[in-house]
């Protein structure tokens, strides 16, 4: 598969443009101290209308879903369309500690574009790079939700939960889609959504349709809050299924 030119290979240094590479950071005590308090003096939601993250486990298991993710991401953005669009940050890892962020993206054709040309590569769980980038990324310009898509876990659950509490405290609720029935990552996936106030659900290879209505909802509640979400409810069970667990 081309590579796509946007995208730095490993090692290279991103310039203006490109999609840059998620450092790889963990949280001191001072750190989470001086997160709270900016937490707390925040209003809820503060620019963070209609802005998605859209994270996916590039790792080999995981290319017959990236496919799937790829035909299925221009509903997310007709579902959002209809309330007051979309912005989405792709975040993915893959590899030796790869892990990439784009830029916001509000075009259907230019994601679609950019997800085409990544090819999915062996390698561990980097779900802890994903999870501080959105905090970032909620503190600096905002985000209304994440949505992630992975099948296993191999990182520290109690370091991811530091970091999923305080995307809890920023109100960004996490929609983890867990393909397959691995009990760790299922463990960790549920607390990580409880945490932020979102909601675990699972799929399969064979339910495109059931990850397509899932990925509908989510970005119904980044381009609308809750009351778009409770309105695509009336209609659509995956909806009804986000809006079941979140708080």
């Amino acid at each position: 598969m081309t590579r796509d030119p946007t995208i730095p290979k490993t090692g290279e240094q991103p310039v203006a443009g490109r999609a840059r590479t998620v450092p790889d950071t963990q949280t001191s005590a001072a750190d989470i101290a001086a997160f709270v308090a900016k937490a707390r003096a925040m209003t809820p939601g503060k620019g963070g209308s209609g802005r998605l993250v859209f994270a996916l486990d590039a790792t080999m298991s995981r290319q017959p879903t990236w496919d799937m993710a790829c035909q299925l991401q221009a509903d997310m953005f007709r579902e959002a369309g209809s309330i007051g669009g979309l912005s989405v940050r792709l975040v993915y890892y893959r590899g030796l500690n790869e892990c990439r962020a784009s830029q916001w993206i509000s075009d259907t054709a230019h994601l679609a574009r950019l997800m085409a040309k990544i090819d999915c590569q062996g390698g561990q769980t980097q779900l802890g790079r994903v999870l501080s980038d959105a905090r970032r990324e909620a503190i600096a310009s905002g985000v209304r939700a994440i949505v992630f898509v992975g099948d296993a876990m191999e990182e520290n659950v109690d370091a991811l939960c530091v970091t999923a509490g305080e995307l809890g405290l920023l109100k960004v609720p996490c929609f983890m889609f867990q393909e397959g029935n691995d009990p760790v990552a299922e463990a960790a996936f549920r607390e990580i959504a409880r945490l932020t106030g979102g909601a675990w659900c699972r799929f399969d290879m064979g339910s495109a349709a059931q990850l397509r209505e899932l990925l509908r909802a989510a970005a119904a509640y980044a381009a609308g809050g809750r009351d778009a979400l409770l309105r695509l409810a009336k209609n659509a069970s995956g909806a009804a299924a986000l809006l079941g667990q979140m708080k």
